[in-house]
């Protein structure tokens, strides 16, 4: 083969694999999403794919403020679910959304754990000031809504200067579930979907009130490079279809 041929025969391979890279990423959702969804979201994610043959549906879970951080950062996503208002009213005012598709999806509820061994369940949040309960994991709440939803509870029941010196932090709620369920504290705040996940190691003592709703909304991202199966994801997650998944594990209708 001549020079010029091999040069057009490396061209032809090269633009055939630009050609099919293209089209596996346009097959490609990349999802951001709340660490509490990360079971019902995957469950979503399998039953999307069946409705999309050839569509893959890629997950990254963590708590809300970490993935709000990487999508500054230029992190490649599609669709980016919170598990607060808060941190998603910061991708708007930071103009990381694509305008009108921000929705609410689903509920959920704070409620406080125990390790499923432990002798005593508190009956109040008052209990927890007592000398029994020396370590309560919550989420950091500059970064973790489940944090702040649980800051804000104990201020109101009038207990935030008796359990300061006994809080543990966790990088998101599933580390909060962790350490509960290996013993590893004494109670912790976490979201009643969670404590579901782990109910042979913890065990729900009390529904705790919160000042606002524990709401979820959804919402593309401006800077998505799928925006048209990113849309067709956030549409499945809102369908009846993905609202019975929601629901089986323990999630409420927005």
């Amino acid at each position: 083969m001549n020079t010029p041929s091999r040069w057009l025969g490396k061209a032809a391979l090269l633009a055939a694999f630009s050609l099919g890279t293209a089209a596996l990423h346009a097959q490609e959702v990349i999802v951001s999403a709340a660490a509490s969804l990360t079971n019902a979201f995957q469950a979503v994610g399998q039953a999307f794919e069946k409705t999309r043959p050839g569509a893959r549906v890629t997950f990254n879970f963590a708590a809300s403020g970490p993935l709000l951080a990487q999508i500054q950062q230029g992190a490649p996503v599609d669709v980016f679910a919170s598990a607060d208002q808060e941190t998603m009213d910061r991708a708007a005012k930071a103009h990381l959304l694509t305008d009108g598709t921000r929705a609410d999806f689903a509920r959920n509820t704070l409620v406080l754990i125990v390790p499923a061994a432990a002798t005593a369940v508190p009956q109040t949040l008052a209990d927890l000031g007592g000398a029994g309960y020396r370590r309560i994991a919550t989420g950091t709440p500059s970064s973790v809504p489940v944090g702040r939803y649980t800051v804000a509870a104990v201020q109101d029941a009038g207990l935030a200067a008796a359990l300061e010196p006994k809080w543990i932090y966790g990088e998101s709620v599933r580390q909060v579930l962790n350490y509960v369920a290996r013993g590893e504290v004494d109670a912790g705040f976490v979201y009643r979907t969670d404590a579901l996940i782990e109910k042979d190691k913890t065990r729900i003592a009390l529904t705790v009130p919160t000042r606002t709703p524990v709401s979820y909304p959804i919402a593309q991202i401006a800077a998505s490079r799928n925006a048209a199966l990113g849309r067709d994801f956030v549409a499945f997650v809102r369908s009846d279809a993905g609202q019975r998944i929601l629901d089986g594990f323990g999630f409420s209708k927005p």
